[in-house]
């Protein structure tokens, strides 16, 4: 697996060194985490080329739910960890994935292990530039 570049947006510090820990520990040095407490730092951050997000829903700024459609539209995997519920979110974002506060290691781990397959594999069934 290569390098993975993974966006976390939580504006609680203990929040977000559990969520990186969770990454760190199943993906090591393969991944850099790119961190974010506020809206407008993390649409910057999502500008950039991140494999897989993790998002809190209400942060410093506002709510995650234009950073979420932009992701989905570049078809970059996410998944809300928020303690808000998943009927808080609009109808376009209706079916995103969603893990509930409190959490646990292996639920952040189940979605980042399936997210990154699944991208891995889809990668993999398209054909490279120039086929």
């Amino acid at each position: 697996m290569s390098r993975q570049r993974i966006l976390i947006v939580e504006d609680d510090p203990f929040i977000a060194m559990d969520i990186e820990a969770a990454v760190i520990d199943h993906l090591g040095d393969q991944t850099e985490i790119l961190l974010a407490d506020s809206l407008r730092t993390a649409s910057s951050l999502a500008d950039d080329q991140v494999h897989l997000a993790l998002l809190d829903v209400d942060v410093i700024g506002g709510k995650t739910f234009e950073i979420a459609l932009a992701l989905h539209r570049r078809g970059t995997p996410f998944a809300f960890v928020s303690g808000s519920l998943p009927t808080d979110l609009p109808h376009e974002l209706n079916g995103a994935a969603f893990v509930r506060k409190p959490f646990h290691a292996r639920d952040i781990l189940s979605f980042v292990k399936t997210a990154l397959n699944r991208s891995s594999n889809d990668n993999a069934d398209r054909p490279a530039a120039g086929d």
